[in-house]
């Protein structure tokens, strides 16, 4: 329960209308008092955080002057919206954010009715808002629609598509955009548009003028207004550039102090009056109000459980390596050994491991912001003039790329090399940023490798398999750590299409693909069964499943991927081609999109940890509990 006596107007707060029943002084205090609660639960339970407390302001302002969940408010880059939870219904639940059964870490419309619509992948918040405002346009439904865009979401096409839209409409649609403007991604923003809303943030002088000739001259609709409104057109276009959003059909207010509560309800009052579309930039700091997390932005984007008096404390001991490590390591290694690898990334530097590389080959590095289409299109025109580019990409990301990896890529045949983290099961941001489709979507598409490491040395080799083969290449792992396999520091490949018997058995052969292996190998010593490493899920290795297929009662595949189209569908696509008839079990992710929960617990409810693979098998064939044989390695 919150304390009433260290938050005495929050604590009277459940919903917004509760919020609504305060005078608008107590606004600042109220703002205050949601800042020191969101730093004292994610302090508790981890989660994002740097980007909530830079909209802390924002949050209070807009679910105080509008009706919400009446009017939609929409959020981009869902991890900014921790204080709109708590101030939605969700307070005391808060602290288990993340957690299986817990509040999600992101806006989910199935959670409440104030989430309106649902978000892991940014810029999607002005297409969204601008349908809901059309739809109640139809209806002749006046409530208000504002979209929240921020942490770098702008510099993604699909919000300048939606901002093109939107201004060119005839009836305007009544629309507000905010455009929460921090400077900041997960890392630093890149790009013109950066440079450009810098420029903006420094145009004080212009404001100030803007301001003071407002309350000057009064009525909008007299001449001397008028006058005042084309002067201020002219000397917006020196002073900076939000010209760009005027001549796009947006009325650009701003910038203005997104901290300063007062500023924020006051132009908020004046825009709600007015018709067609609108856009507010406002300036604010992630991390704002926690001074290590606005000296650290980047390491304070999203963290663990940590005692706010402290801060984070690094963790001693050797710490074992993650797969982004392994790939990091991987990256650097065969850049000095290759200069035509270059390294692309779509704004996650740090996710995907590519800190190391951006500091020892800065000019081979290329951070194109929030935009994979960009990103992989990039690499295709790179490995046209014979480059060699390794996109790095969360496997949930590349699906924003998919028609670039077909049309630019694939079709082309083209020497590019993606490097997939988390690959399947991801836990606990939700199914927005599960990996558990790319199996599917790859394998599919001509002229592709797909890749699946069982570990981290064998990640480290099929890396180097994929930089090295002649076309497109895909080398799929998860998120955080392997079993712990020995990492051996040459660049060697592995031959393409050919798997490992990890150990002979007999009756069943397990045949599992990437981070299912170790369950599956615990498996198989347990029933003495075959287990393979099947290591490539395009191209399979037809020799060894044939003649797995000719010494055994039955198949299972495991995949962590879903089972619909995945690598197993290979193996019985392979086997139907072949006339061959046996029974095959297919283990892998369900046809449904599982919520967020840690990897361990996705993993038993989707039934391939080591547990339910057993149980898959023994209800299958029963007949192998009776009397395991002992498998030889």
């Amino acid at each position: 329960m919150i304390d009433a006596e260290r938050y005495p107007r929050l604590s009277r707060i459940q919903i917004p209308a509760d919020l609504r029943e305060f005078d608008e002084s107590e606004l600042p205090a109220i703002a205050e008092e949601l800042r020191g609660y969101l730093i004292e639960s994610v302090g508790r339970s981890g989660g994002h955080f740097g980007a909530g407390l830079g909209v802390i302001e924002l949050t209070v302002a807009l679910h105080y002057l509008y009706q919400t969940p009446e009017d939609r408010l929409v959020w981009d880059v869902g991890h900014q919206c921790y204080p709109h939870k708590i101030l939605t219904g969700r307070r005391e639940r808060i602290h288990t954010v993340k957690q299986k059964d817990g509040v999600a870490p992101f806006p989910k419309r199935e959670e409440s009715e104030y989430d309106t619509f649902g978000v892991g992948h940014s810029s999607t918040s002005i297409s969204a808002a601008l349908g809901m405002a059309i739809s109640l346009a139809q209806k002749g439904d006046e409530r208000k629609v504002v979209a929240v865009i921020g942490d770098g979401a702008m510099t993604a096409g699909m919000a300048f598509e939606a901002l093109n839209h939107a201004g060119g409409m005839e009836p305007e649609p009544n629309l507000l955009v905010i455009l929460n403007d921090n400077q900041m991604s997960i890392s630093e923003n890149v790009g013109g548009l950066t440079k450009m809303l810098g420029r903006m943030s420094s145009s004080r002088t212009l404001n100030a003028l803007r301001e003071g000739g407002k309350k000057l001259l009064g009525d909008k609709k007299k001449p001397p207004a008028r006058f005042m409104r084309r002067w201020e057109e002219h000397w917006k276009g020196m002073f900076v550039p939000s010209t760009l959003f005027e001549q796009m059909g947006f009325h650009y207010t701003g910038p203005i102090d997104g901290h300063d509560v007062e500023a924020l309800v006051g132009a908020l009052k004046v825009l709600k009056t007015l018709k067609g579309p609108q856009l507010l930039h406002i300036m604010t700091t992630k991390g704002k109000g926690y001074e290590l997390a606005e000296g650290d932005q980047i390491g304070y984007h999203a963290v663990g459980p940590f005692d706010p008096e402290k801060g984070l404390v690094s963790k001693s001991g050797t710490k074992k390596p993650t797969y982004t490590d392994i790939f990091s390591d991987w990256l650097c290694d065969m850049a000095a050994a290759d200069p035509s690898l270059l390294g692309i990334t779509p704004a996650m530097r740090e996710g995907s491991g590519l800190v190391r590389f951006s500091k020892e080959y800065p000019e081979r590095y290329f951070d194109v912001a929030i935009a994979e289409q960009h990103a992989v299109t990039l690499a295709a025109g790179m490995a046209c003039e014979g480059s060699k580019p390794v996109v790095a990409i969360y496997s949930t990301f590349l699906q924003r790329g998919y028609d670039q990896l077909v049309h630019d890529v694939a079709i082309q045949q083209l020497d590019v090399l993606f490097a997939i983290d988390r690959g399947g099961v991801v836990g606990p941001d939700g199914a927005t940023h599960a990996g558990n489709l790319d199996l599917s979507y790859l394998r599919c598409v001509p002229h592709m490798l797909v890749m699946a490491p069982a570990d981290e040395d064998e990640c480290r080799k099929l890396l180097s398999t994929g930089f090295r083969y002649q076309g497109p290449a895909a080398v799929r792992y998860p998120r955080g750590t392997g079993p712990g396999a020995a990492i051996q520091p040459g660049l060697e490949s592995l031959p393409i299409g050919k798997a490992e018997l990890r150990q002979r058995g007999t009756r069943v052969a397990l045949l599992a693909f990437g981070s299912t292996v170790a369950a599956a190998e615990q498996v198989g010593r347990e029933l003495g069964l075959s287990v393979v490493n099947m290591r490539f899920v395009k191209p399979l290795d037809r020799e060894l499943i044939l003649e797995l297929a000719a010494s055994h009662q039955g198949l299972v595949t495991i995949e962590d991927n879903v089972v619909m189209g995945g690598a197993g569908s290979g193996v019985a696509e392979l086997l139907n081609a072949e006339n061959v008839l046996l029974p095959v079990l297919h283990l892998g992710l369900p046809d449904e999109f599982q919520h967020h929960a840690s990897r361990e617990d996705l993993l038993a409810e989707a039934g391939i940890d080591a547990a339910g693979i057993r149980a898959s098998v023994l209800k299958r064939w029963p007949q192998l509990a009776a009397a395991p044989l002992t498998a030889a390695g």
